[in-house]
C-alpha cells in the first residue's frame, strides 16, 4: 500500500492507505478524511475537492490537463501547487505523499 498522508488546516495530520490506481479523493473518501468533499463525485467539475501536493511530489504526478486547470481558476486561496484530487491518480510513486487541505473546505 501507499502511504498518504493528508494535513487539515487545523494540523492535525491524518495518515492512510491509499490504493495505487485510485484518485486521491477516492482515497480521501474511503478513510473519512473530512475536507475533500467532492461535489461532483470526481468528474473535474466542481473544484471542491482542491488540495495542495507537497512539492516534493509534482515529478511524480502527471501535469494538469486543460479541464483542471481551467477549474483551478475558481479555487479559493490557489497556490502554486494547487491540485484537484480527482484527477490525481494514487501510483506506488507517491508513498509518504504529503496533502494538505484548503482552509476553504471546512
Amino acid at each position: 500500500m501507499t502511504k498518504i498522508t493528508f494535513i487539515q488546516p487545523s494540523g492535525i495530520d491524518i495518515e492512510v492507505d491509499a490504493t495505487p490506481g485510485n484518485s486521491l479523493m477516492q482515497t480521501a473518501i474511503d478513510n473519512m478524511v473530512d475536507g475533500i468533499l467532492a461535489d461532483c463525485g470526481g468528474s473535474c467539475s466542481c473544484a471542491t475537492c482542491h488540495c495542495y501536493i507537497d512539492e516534493k511530489f509534482f515529478d511524480k504526478i502527471p501535469t494538469a490537463n486543460a479541464t483542471e486547470e481551467s477549474m483551478l481558476d475558481f479555487v479559493v486561496e490557489p497556490q502554486d501547487n494547487s491540485r484537484l484530487s480527482c484527477q490525481v491518480v494514487v501510483t506506488d510513486d507517491m508513498d509518504g505523499m504529503v496533502v494538505t487541505l484548503p482552509t476553504s473546505q471546512f
